[in-house]
């Protein structure tokens, strides 16, 4: 269970799963490039961008880094690093759209770029302009390269506390 009370579901993704849904995203952008560059929001816009950036046949790659999470816990955003110009002809990519304050300095930094996201919860979704999955507000995702395999309880017996 996620350690955060306002998360009452946990949504784990595997490696697989998230290549498939970037992949997904691919096909959806691919019809409004072609793309001056990716712009990966660290650190959970990495694999994707990366992801994307093969997809899409990108070569630049650049980076806003900006620091709103301790493991499960959100806190005020800190901008580490910018990007320079207002993002015209160029993808902002990121894992999630949550809560949408991140999404909202970098779209206030780079107005003219598209955003795009694998995962969005409602809070955020009107922030981006493209994204896959859906999840709702109360849910934590586990991604990938920060989980490991391991026994869980079945719902069931979670529900059953």
């Amino acid at each position: 269970m996620a350690e955060n009370s306002d998360f009452t579901k946990n949504f784990p993704v595997s490696w697989e799963e998230l290549h498939r849904h970037a992949k997904a995203l691919s096909w959806r952008l691919a019809e409004m490039g072609p793309w001056d560059g990716i712009i990966a929001i660290t650190r959970g816009g990495l694999v994707p961008a990366a992801i994307l950036a093969r997809e899409l046949d990108v070569r630049l790659i650049d980076t806003v880094c900006i620091a709103s999470y301790d493991h499960q816990n959100q806190r005020a955003p800190r901008v580490l690093k910018r990007h320079e110009g207002d993002g015209t002809g160029w993808l902002i990519v990121d894992d999630l759209v949550d809560t949408g304050k991140t999404a909202k300095i970098v779209r206030e930094m780079l107005p003219k770029a598209h955003f795009a996201t694998i995962y969005a919860k409602p809070a955020g979704r009107p922030m981006v302009d493209t994204f896959v999955t859906e999840v709702s507000q109360d849910t934590w995702i586990f991604f990938p390269w920060d989980i490991e395999p391991q026994y869980r309880q079945p719902i069931s017996e979670l529900r059953a506390r």
